[in-house]
């Protein structure tokens, strides 16, 4: 199986994720700003709502995939509100790429609020999310 790990972030905090997933994966996380080169089976997708949309960095990235990606997995960070999945899904299917039902969300500090978000635990729930995923455990 060939994983990419991409995300973008404007705080660090899906970065963190990314990176922690990183590191079960086996592959280097990168920013979307770096196009993937090759066909994947599996596409971690890391992202964020900001002003409670979608950056539109990231949906410009989706619609311009030029390489197979047989499903995107979802993740994402936010203070208050919840994932990017359903968000994430409407590009996604309007490219053709499959979703995979199981995504990977916590929070993410913003000033005050969550302060230190993610943290030690959100990180090796990250770790333990890929994990499952790449071992297709249920």
């Amino acid at each position: 199986m060939k994983y990419a790990i991409r995300y973008y972030s404007r705080t660090g905090h899906t970065k963190k994720v990314a990176e922690a997933m990183a590191e079960v994966i086996g592959v280097e996380a990168k920013p979307i700003s770096e196009k993937i080169e090759e066909d994947v089976d599996t596409l971690f997708l890391g992202s964020a709502f900001y002003v409670a949309s979608l950056d539109e960095n990231i949906k410009k990235f989706i619609e311009d995939l030029d390489v197979n990606v047989g499903e995107i997995v979802n993740f994402s960070t936010a203070t208050l509100l919840g994932s990017t999945y359903s968000q994430i899904s409407k590009i996604a299917k309007e490219k053709n790429i499959t979703m995979n039902p199981k995504e990977f969300h916590c929070k993410g500090a913003f000033g005050a609020i969550f302060k230190n978000r993610p943290n030690e635990k959100d990180l090796e729930n990250a770790k333990s999310f890929a994990k499952e995923i790449i071992n297709g455990e249920e």
